[in-house]
């Protein structure tokens, strides 16, 4: 099994920790040894390889006092609030660009030529399992939809990195639902209003180091009530992640802890027929092969 890093909260407060087997959490305060002045998930991708290191040689031999079963912790996401807006790429697989474009009677698509970069604000972020607002007893959207996501997290700093170099500068993987309300999405003209609804983007459920995790080419699925939408691969992105890190880069500095969600595949809710949204009781699962299982209801 993958390091699994883990931001988890109970009566003690949120702290970082890491996956210990099936059903137990190693809290890495507790279990001591982290780098000096480390003491969150923050400081864990900035500290990068000694905490990396530490944080294993803890998990070879945990303190039992340290060792805390799931059913006694609430898991968080891995970044509970990203310290800047996360960044994202629309438009980033052939079929969805395609299944976007016969929603608006376009025929024949035409690949972008450059990443086509967004952000949503931070405070949409909400940890797995935590509730996904329909938005319907305010009247904001009536077309909610979801999108799963390949999720790195930037671990070193830098600017005009080039591709060679990006994925030197990746911490780590997650996964990222970026839940968007379309109608507010084409109203717009834009996509930073339709993306940032309040608890739009659920994350985690943890971190899988870059050093343990090829994402160049892994299954990508998505299933919505236990009915599968979407299922593709890494490996189909229109821009790659070495790709979309050399051009986001350019002219802008990218900070440890940055959260980047890479583009959704085809199989969105609102390019079905007839077009398919999110509505209370509604249970949205994605998986993404080697990271593992991101699961989160839909409530009014």
């Amino acid at each position: 099994m993958p390091l699994q890093l883990v931001t988890f909260t109970d009566a003690k407060g949120p702290r970082p920790g890491a996956m210990a087997g099936v059903g137990q959490v190693l809290d890495l305060i507790a279990a001591g040894g982290l780098p000096a002045g480390v003491t969150d998930m923050q400081g864990i991708i900035a500290s990068g390889a000694p905490a990396l290191a530490a944080i294993r040689a803890a998990l070879a031999h945990p303190a039992p006092a340290a060792l805390l079963p799931i059913e006694q912790v609430t898991l968080m996401a891995p970044i509970p609030r990203p310290h800047r807006n996360l960044f994202c790429v629309g438009r980033n697989y052939m079929d969805h660009v395609a299944e976007g474009d016969r929603t608006r009677g376009i025929t024949e698509s035409e690949l972008p030529k450059f990443p086509q970069f967004f952000t949503k604000a931070p405070d949409t972020v909400i940890a797995p399992g935590a509730a996904i607002p329909d938005h319907t007893a305010t009247g904001v959207t009536k077309w909610l939809d979801y999108e799963a996501e390949l999720t790195l997290i930037i671990g070193k700093p830098g600017a005009n990195i080039s591709k060679e170099d990006a994925l030197s500068h990746v911490f780590g993987w997650t996964i990222g639902n970026d839940v968007t309300g379309r109608d507010l999405q084409r109203r717009h003209g834009q996509w930073f209003k339709g993306k940032s609804l309040d608890r739009s983007c659920p994350l985690g459920p943890w971190i899988v180091p870059a050093d343990e995790l090829d994402a160049a080419d892994l299954a990508i699925q998505l299933w919505v009530n236990g009915e599968q939408r979407q299922s593709s691969r890494t490996s189909k992105m229109i821009f790659d992640v070495k790709e979309i890190i050399h051009q986001l880069s350019l002219g802008f500095t990218l900070l440890p802890g940055d959260v980047i969600l890479t583009g959704t595949p085809e199989g969105v809710g609102y390019a079905m027929q007839p077009p398919q949204v999110l509505k209370d009781g509604d249970v949205v699962d994605i998986e993404i092969e080697g990271i593992g299982r991101l699961s989160n209801p839909v409530r009014a």
